[in-house]
């Protein structure tokens, strides 16, 4: 990974506030990606995963050059999702990995100690397996139904609750989130919440990151 600023464990958790996930899908006509997580970074959101499904190796790795440079802008955390080569040639702050993906601990021994790794869980047990690992974080889901993921599976209150009080390490709730529901969440132990159409689906995504990151607030 390049030279930068390495985020400290308490700077991490304080960063899991308001995580936002890009969707090219959601873009306007004429606007890049770059533009629209400007807009969502000056609305507050506190930490960027770029996640890209269907765009080639060498276009990923050239739009997190351009994230990795404006989230640095912003003193924000940026991580890409799978993708644990190209976050290495991005100097990435890190990377974001499911169950399926890479183990939490070969990610850290490839990107280096000083890397961010966050693995997706949905119960207990991959929870607590993916912190005695070495993951600095987790997101866990679906906590409402989401278009975002057709295969995320539904996670209840109480499996988000456990996972919480069983783990050190902070905890975002992901899926279906929006200002409407997310009061529904407190209470559950969560650091943060991840979100994709929530605020770069939205008409204004400054204003919609703003709003969010307010109700996000009250409800830790």
């Amino acid at each position: 990974m390049k030279a930068g600023h390495r985020f400290t464990k308490d700077e991490i958790r304080r960063a899991m506030e308001l995580y936002a996930v890009t969707d090219r899908r959601w873009l306007k006509p004429g606007q890049t990606l770059t533009e629209a997580v400007r807009e969502a970074l000056k609305g507050g959101a506190t930490f960027v995963q770029l996640r890209e499904k269907e765009m080639d190796a060498a276009g990923i790795e050239a739009e997190a050059g351009e994230l990795k440079q404006l989230c640095g802008e912003f003193g924000v955390p940026f991580v890409i999702d799978d993708a644990v080569d190209i976050a290495v040639r991005a100097g990435a702050d890190g990377v974001h990995v499911g169950q399926e993906d890479m183990e939490a601990g070969r990610a850290r021994t490839l990107l280096g100690g000083d890397a961010i790794v966050g693995v997706s869980a949905e119960t207990v047990e991959e929870a607590v397996l993916a912190e005695k690992n070495g993951a600095d974080y987790l997101g866990v889901g679906a906590v409402f139904p989401t278009g975002s993921k057709d295969d995320a599976i539904p996670v209840g209150f109480d499996t988000l609750r456990n996972i919480c009080e069983a783990v050190s390490i902070p905890v975002i709730a992901i899926g279906g989130i929006t200002k409407d529901n997310v009061r529904k969440l407190r209470g559950t132990g969560i650091a943060g919440i991840a979100v994709i159409s929530a605020i770069f689906a939205q008409p204004d995504i400054r204003k919609a990151a703003e709003e969010l990151r307010e109700h996000v607030r009250q409800v830790l």
